[in-house]
């Protein structure tokens, strides 16, 4: 059955993104995206690691590419998306820009997945990661999931990937859906780059791991801690 289409036009979205990764020169500047693999190539020859830094540029048409300051918050998570890293609507083997429609939707949704990881690997409590806020804006037509329990379950990613995978072959942009994590919040999933505009980077978030649960967040501008309840 094929979705409704839903106009979203939010004037900010929200994102957050692991401060570990940092911009990727190529993405930033204003080479034509259509030699992005013959610079790429070239760059490599004097520093091999620089393939793993800009990922694999064959999952992003040259059409749907886009280039200039803060192109890598955008580009970024389709050009290194993995199996190992699947989402709610794709299991990894090709990228989608996930966003909320506030800074809570995004805090919220990040807690849960960083919480698996952190019991998958037995961290010890401590401020154990550091994060970075994306804010950007979207005005654009996307499928609509609103009602479909098979694709909003909490755990069970399975029939939304499918879906997913399914809908991106069509055509579509994305999917819009009301949060799963935060209750009266909306998430989307865009499934090219140049469907969203280019975000700036917000504030600085760090988050403290009780050993259990994430228990409190601090914002690092300006020290402000928020209990996580």
């Amino acid at each position: 059955m094929t979705p409704p289409l839903r106009r979203i036009t939010w004037p900010r979205t929200s994102r957050i993104i692991r401060s570990i990764h940092p911009p990727i020169d190529l993405f930033e500047d204003i080479a034509d995206p259509a030699d992005w693999e013959a610079l790429a190539s070239a760059e490599a020859k004097f520093n091999p690691r620089i393939r793993d830094s800009i990922g694999t540029l064959s999952k992003v048409p040259v059409a749907r590419r886009v280039t200039g300051p803060g192109a890598s918050w955008v580009m970024a998570p389709f050009v290194h998306c993995s199996p190992l890293r699947p989402g709610r609507f794709s299991d990894g083997r090709f990228g989608l820009y996930y966003a909320g429609d506030r800074t809570e939707v995004a805090i919220a949704e990040t807690i849960h997945h960083h919480t698996r990881f952190m019991r998958a690997t037995e961290e010890p409590p401590g401020w154990t990661a550091q994060f970075r806020e994306l804010i950007g804006a979207i005005d654009t037509d996307l499928d609509d999931a609103t009602g479909r329990a098979d694709l909003l379950d909490p755990d069970d990613y399975r029939p939304s990937q499918r879906f997913g995978a399914a809908r991106r072959a069509a055509g579509s942009n994305g999917i819009t859906w009301p949060s799963v994590r935060y209750p009266g919040g909306h998430c989307i999933a865009v499934f090219w780059p140049d469907v969203i505009p280019i975000p700036v980077q917000g504030g600085h978030l760090a988050y403290h791991w009780d050993g259990e649960a994430v228990d409190f967040i601090k914002r690092l501008e300006t020290g402000e801690v928020w209990e996580v309840t």
